[in-house]
């Protein structure tokens, strides 16, 4: 299945779910002062930070710090930055840098840095690069201040500068062509072991003897990519694997009934039928919100939950998380499966004889029995359901290029930030690729873009207006299973799927 981030690196979210390959080893033991061993389902396509997307952050972690450390919580704390300050605008974010650290061959991290690093992040093309589009510059005062300039407010900037737009690397590495993608250079608590690690299958980490703040609690990591959960399973069961995140429920399962491992949940992801064309370019009755509310009574949440997920999750008809100031627990039920209402809603809209509706599928995101239970749900109400298979080569152009599917099956993150959410599905970009748009909308974005008092409010109001409209039709959330040996405790990281490296412990 796919997993991904809260942040807004979608598409590049998706290519790597698709191009999945390989296998992986292990090693010791999770204690103190040893090493830890993580397994994963992501594979990274570079150790460049400037392509750097959220799945895919420990690899990235371990070696580069970034500006702003974000908590387990989701709260904020000094990292690089020790201080940072909005003005009353919320247009100019003044940063407070260390004045303490230094890259491996000994140069300064400093204003300088944090200009280069971000600067080349808005330019690189990496899937998370939209984050900075609104930067318009970066000021340097001096060595250890720096000024954000904002073309206007963007209330997720700190979340963005503790994740891949704030991680900082040696900008004496960026002259020379692509090193970094197999060669990082940062100032994080590890250094890659490149003569032990095989790019692609198992990437390791020495601790950086120089490394300016606190040391973490094993002297090694291991990340280990796996292309499948039952092989991460076996490799816990076997001591290959010290920690991993299970998000196949038949997996959960099997493993739970292990005495010796340790099991947290963790609600994130939520899986659903993202639709673009609201304005009925592709298919012309989703331009009726009629018909994307009876999309959303059609469905039976509740069964689908229960097959497919074997109830490990909740279901909801809402995009905005538990976590939101938006979030409205009443609308988690505001479509009741009810075919009778979702045909006569089609009929006053006139396709009472009911439509076709294409979507691409892809199995690593839509299993056989996701795509059976959702075609059996909306015949059932007369819309004809047809997937189009699609492999790796050829979805992100047709999804997300040519844009020759009205909308599509997968998992999204659902982020704890009010802002962040909007900027992923309702501002034009990926997932709103035809700029949908209405006057509500327009009236209650600029209010949540401010940050200011009004922005809790308006999130909820939005939130309930898309519900009511249809915009999207959401199945459930789902729970995933972080799972250790019994050697370590994991701490959920709020805002991601997989947690951050700073979140595991020796257990006990």
């Amino acid at each position: 299945m796919s997993r991904t981030t809260r942040n807004a690196a979608l598409a590049g979210c998706l290519a790597a779910v698709l191009t999945l390959a390989g296998c992986a080893g292990g090693g010791p033991q999770g204690s103190a002062g040893a090493q830890l061993n993580l397994a994963t389902l992501t594979s990274p396509q570079s150790l460049d930070p400037s392509q750097a997307v959220g799945s895919a952050l420990p690899f990235f972690q371990a070696v580069y710090d970034t500006l702003v450390k974000r908590e387990a919580d989701g709260g904020f704390s000094p990292m690089l930055a020790t201080e940072w300050t909005y003005d009353d605008s919320r247009t100019a974010l003044t940063l407070t840098l260390r004045d303490d650290v230094t890259f491996a061959d000994g140069s300064a991290f400093d204003g300088a840095a944090v200009k280069a690093n971000l600067e080349r992040f808005k330019k690189g093309g990496g899937a998370a690069a939209k984050w900075l589009k609104d930067l318009t510059s970066v000021e340097v005062t001096d060595a250890t201040h720096v000024t954000l300039k904002l073309a206007q407010p963007d209330p997720a900037m700190l979340f963005y500068l503790s994740d891949a737009a704030g991680l900082m690397a040696n900008p004496a590495a960026f002259a020379k062509g692509d090193a970094l993608k197999t060669t990082p250079d940062g100032t994080g608590p590890y250094r890659l072991a490149k003569a032990r690690t095989t790019i692609g299958t198992k990437w390791v980490y020495e601790r950086n003897a120089d490394y300016w703040g606190e040391e973490l609690p094993y002297k090694e990591l291991a990340i280990s990519f796996f292309d499948n959960e039952t092989a991460i399973v076996n490799g816990l069961r076997t001591g290959q694997v010290n920690a991993a995140l299970l998000q196949n429920a038949d997996q959960q399962i099997s493993i739970e009934s292990d005495p010796r491992v340790k099991t947290t949940e963790q609600e994130f992801d939520f899986q659903g039928l993202l639709l673009f064309d609201r304005g009925g370019a592709i298919t012309p009755a989703l331009k009726d919100a009629r018909v994307r509310q009876a999309l959303n009574h059609a469905v039976d949440r509740k069964t689908m939950l229960a097959t497919i997920r074997q109830n490990r999750g909740a279901a909801t008809g809402q995009v905005f998380g538990p976590d939101t100031a938006g979030y409205d627990k009443a609308l988690d039920t505001y479509y009741a499966h009810d075919p009778a209402k979702a045909k006569s809603l089609l009929k006053s809209a006139g396709y009472a004889e009911g439509f076709t509706l294409k979507l691409p599928r892809m199995s690593a995101i839509v299993n056989d029995a996701l795509a059976s239970s959702l075609a059996t749900d909306l015949k059932a109400v007369g819309i004809t359901l047809k997937w189009e298979e699609l492999d790796g080569s050829t979805a992100l152009r047709k999804i997300f290029t040519d844009r020759a599917y009205p909308g599509m099956v997968m998992n999204m993150g659902q982020a704890a930030d009010d802002w962040i959410v909007v900027n992923e599905l309702v501002t034009p970009g990926t997932f709103n690729m035809f700029g949908t748009t209405d006057a509500t909308v327009g009236k209650l974005l600029p209010q949540i873009q401010s940050g200011g008092e009004k922005q809790q409010e308006a999130a909820r109001q939005l939130n309930r207006h898309l519900v009511e409209e249809g915009w999207f039709v959401p199945f459930y959330r789902m729970t995933y299973l972080h799972v250790s040996d019994g050697t370590v405790k994991i701490t959920p990281q709020s805002g991601m799927a997989v947690p951050s490296i700073y979140n595991y412990a020796p257990a006990g």
